[in-house]
C-alpha cells in the first residue's frame, strides 16, 4: 500500500516530513479546512475528519488529532486543548486543577480512509500537568505535560528523551505497518 496517493491533511510542511520520515516514503499534504465536531471522543473527532477530508479530494488520506485530558476535570481540556493553548495563558491552565490531582494523558489519534478502509491508530503517553510552564522547546502543551517517569515537561526534555516520548504519543508504528501491507 506503500506506493499509493495518500495526503496528510495538514497545512504544517513540518508536520508532513515528520510524517514522511518516519513512514520511510514520501506523503504529499494539503490544507483543507474541516468541520471539527464538538466532542471529547477523539477517535469521533478523526473519524468524522478524515471522512470529510476523503469527500473533499477523493484521494486516501490520512488526517491527525491530539487531546490533553486531565484527569481532575473528566477528560476536559481533551481535544479542545488547542483552543486552551491559543486562548488562555499556561499558568492559568495549571492553575485549573487547583489541588486535585495532575495526572493527565496525552493522546494521538491518527486516521487513514481511502473511501473504503476506515483505520484508526492511536498513541497514549501518561503523565502529570507542571505546577507551572518550564521549558523552550517543544509545542502546543508540552511546557505543562510531564511525562510518567520523568522530572521535566516535555519541553525540558533533551533530544533522545524528546524523541522517545513524542514517538509513544503518535502512533507511527503502527500507521507505518498497515500501510505496508
Amino acid at each position: 500500500m506503500a506506493n499509493k496517493n495518500i495526503t496528510f491533511i495538514t497545512g504544517n510542511q513540518n508536520k508532513a516530513d515528520y510524517l514522511a520520515k518516519y513512514l520511510g516514503f514520501f506523503v504529499k499534504h494539503k490544507k483543507l479546512d474541516l468541520d471539527e465536531i464538538q466532542s471529547l471522543n477523539l477517535r469521533e473527532i478523526v473519524e468524522h475528519k478524515v471522512r470529510q477530508a476523503y469527500d473533499k479530494i477523493k484521494t486516501p488520506v490520512i488526517v491527525e488529532d491530539v487531546s490533553l485530558e486531565f484527569k481532575a476535570l473528566n477528560g476536559l481540556p481533551g481535544p479542545f486543548i488547542k483552543f486552551f493553548v491559543d486562548n488562555v495563558p499556561f499558568e492559568v491552565i495549571c492553575s485549573m486543577i487547583g489541588t486535585n490531582t495532575r495526572e493527565a494523558v496525552a493522546r494521538c489519534v491518527f486516521g487513514y480512509y481511502d473511501g473504503v478502509n476506515l483505520e484508526l491508530f492511536e498513541g497514549i503517553l501518561e503523565g502529570v500537568i507542571s505546577e507551572s510552564p518550564v521549558g523552550e522547546n517543544g509545542y502546543g502543551w508540552d511546557r505543562i505535560f510531564i511525562p510518567k517517569g520523568y522530572e521535566l515537561t516535555r519541553a525540558q526534555l533533551d533530544e533522545e528523551d524528546d524523541k522517545k516520548t513524542y514517538l509513544q504519543i503518535k502512533p507511527f508504528a503502527a500507521l507505518k505497518e498497515f500501510l505496508m501491507k
